[in-house]
């Protein structure tokens, strides 16, 4: 029996990098072909900022509070076959939390495929080159194993934000990706602009896909096959989860994102746009990435804003949906208290004139 199979693309990338800005973009584009698009949206923080992004017309399925490679981990499985069933979309759009190891989601997909009729079609993986450029010349520290990682899983690579860097620093770090990925395709990008014909392209070609990916795929005997660029090792772990536990993890499984934390503020009531602005400008540097939804005192729009590698940016919104005024920031090992301190007083402030 010839079953239409749905296809499926993994959004990968570490935060900040443009994922969901590539998302937009192609969710536009299959439905101006009159494609059937769905997205299945991972967040290591309690709250999904980045769905208000998406348009409402898009069936989404959102996997919040945990990365979905270790604390969410068979939760995909479940809410691949739920979107399957209830939307029956041409194409499914699954975009990983920015600290995800893909190894552990396409084994997941690949896991689902036995039974339901998704097909992986590619990884695409978006690079933040600055930042990227940063971290090799230290060449150090889990972040920067983390995007190798994503970098080595990938089929098609954006070497994002290229406009930011001089052709001599373009050249560099364009150098360390082929080193961990000579096979994939590579496109510089700005604000993840790409075209997407290159989709369909690998819609038409899964073999070269799946071979090109370094992959962990399964069989049906469910064996693992690695290749020489997987960098699975076997032994327990710790792993921080957003809400700050540390939970022992037993089983053979590592993660090269135990470090990475999470803090979800949710404001009881508004404060002012500078006194914020202010506020975000001196985060520490080992908060990354921060992002939210948020009504100001002086100001009667509604303002996401986002935060990623020492830029900031506010856009007003009109959210889809009831949203509470809240923010996520993302980091390694940072104080939570003294961000929740921070923002506390902030709204003391405000109530207090």
């Amino acid at each position: 029996m010839n079953t239409k199979r749905i296809t499926v693309f993994v959004l990968s990338g570490f935060l900040g990098s443009g994922k969901t800005t590539l998302l937009t973009q192609a969710i536009d584009h299959f439905g101006e072909m009159g494609r059937k698009t769905a997205v299945i949206m991972n967040e290591i923080g309690e709250v999904n900022l980045d769905g208000q992004l998406v348009d409402a017309s898009v069936p989404m399925a959102e996997l919040l509070g945990g990365c979905i490679c270790c604390s969410s981990r068979g939760d995909l499985a479940a809410t691949l076959h739920e979107l399957v069933l209830s939307e029956k979309p041409d194409m499914i759009f699954i975009e990983s939390t920015g600290v995800a190891n893909p190894m552990e989601i396409l084994d997941e997909i690949t896991d689902a495929s036995l039974i339901l009729p998704v097909e992986l079609k590619a990884v695409i993986t978006v690079v933040d080159a600055p930042q990227l450029l940063e971290l090799s010349r230290t060449s150090r520290g889990k972040t920067y194993r983390l995007m190798q990682d994503q970098i080595r899983c990938a089929n098609l690579l954006l070497l994002n934000k290229t406009d930011l860097l001089p052709p001599s620093e373009l050249t560099e770090v364009d150098e360390v990706v082929r080193e961990w990925n000579e096979h994939a395709k590579l496109e510089y990008t700005v604000f993840s602009r790409v075209d997407m014909r290159l989709l369909e392209l690998f819609e038409e070609d899964n073999e070269a896909v799946l071979h090109a990916a370094h992959t962990h795929m399964t069989d049906k005997g469910h064996e693992h096959v690695c290749t020489s660029n997987c960098d699975h090792h076997d032994h327990d772990h710790e792993h921080m989860h957003s809400e700050g536990h540390v939970q022992a993890a037993s089983g053979h499984h590592h993660h090269t994102h135990d470090h990475v934390m999470a803090y979800t503020h949710f404001f009881e009531h508004p404060v002012n746009s500078h006194s914020f602005e202010a506020f975000v400008s001196k985060l520490p540097q080992n908060v990354y990435r921060a992002k939210g939804v948020l009504t100001f005192s002086d100001t009667p729009s509604r303002f996401m804003f986002q935060y990623a590698y020492r830029e900031m940016d506010f856009v007003k919104i009109t959210p889809k949906a009831e949203v509470p005024n809240v923010a996520v920031f993302i980091g390694e090992q940072f104080s939570k208290d003294a961000v929740r301190s921070a923002l506390l007083e902030l709204e003391r402030e405000e109530q207090s004139l």
